[in-house]
């Protein structure tokens, strides 16, 4: 790849400004001077520097991020946090989507990748993967069988729609885990309103086979393998 590409891909700027700072000297490959913009570079091998800073590079992108209250599920917005803008240095310079988005007042586990083809799989209906939920409720839990039958609700479009059986594990009165094989909006709250309840706060703790890291904090992420994100589709 072209090293002018290479850079502005991972957004040292455009390829007019990394031509500026080849002509400044301020890049170097393997710690000679780069002289060219056409200069070839071997993103998985070569050490690339830039004004003095090692370029981070990796093809694939793995995050588990700890999504706070009042962030939103989103790539970008204008009056609004997103989880994207709690993506730290070096992370931020590559270009992440989410793989499952959870409601402003939602808390919990996001993976944000650059790996398509896995963000795909992950959120394909077709694959039936579970999102496990933590809920406190205002009322104590009482008969929820319901929940384990499918109970109508309005979507996101406010049309009725009947949900897919959930999983109840009752954790105390008012607390419990649900897990859901679909995410329709605000599905979770919804479906305890048609209980008669109410769920104060929700905690997504795990898609598939990967458990949020209880030690993450809040707003906080960290990198993963590939082989640990694997675990989603245990």
């Amino acid at each position: 790849m072209r090293i002018d590409k290479f850079l502005s891909h991972l957004k040292y700027g455009s390829r007019s400004d990394i031509k500026d700072q080849i002509g400044q000297g301020r890049i170097l490959k393997n710690g000679l001077v780069v002289r060219d913009p056409g200069e070839d570079v071997l993103p998985d091998s070569d050490l690339v520097d830039v004004g003095g800073e090692r370029v981070f590079y990796r093809q694939w992108i793995y995050l588990m991020l700890n999504k706070p209250q009042g962030v939103l599920s989103a790539n970008r917005d204008d009056r609004q946090k997103t989880v994207i803008d709690l993506v730290p240095s070096p992370y931020d310079r590559f270009d992440l989507d989410l793989c499952g988005r959870l409601d402003l007042d939602t808390e919990g586990l996001i993976l944000l990748t650059n790996d398509g083809d896995l963000l795909h799989q992950i959120i394909s209906p077709k694959k039936d993967i579970e999102k496990h939920y933590e809920a406190t409720l205002a009322h104590p839990l009482g008969d929820y069988s319901a929940l384990e039958k499918g109970v109508r609700i309005l979507d996101g479009k406010d049309l009725p729609y009947v949900t897919k059986p959930a999983k109840v594990v009752p954790l105390s009165d008012t607390r419990c885990q649900i897990r859901l094989t679909e995410g329709k909006f605000h599905e979770v709250k919804r479906m305890f309103e048609a209980i008669g309840n109410e769920v104060v706060h929700l905690k997504r703790v795990a898609i598939g086979g990967l458990r949020l890291d209880p030690d993450l904090p809040s707003g906080a992420c960290k990198e993963l393998t590939f082989s640990e994100v694997q675990a989603v589709f245990r």
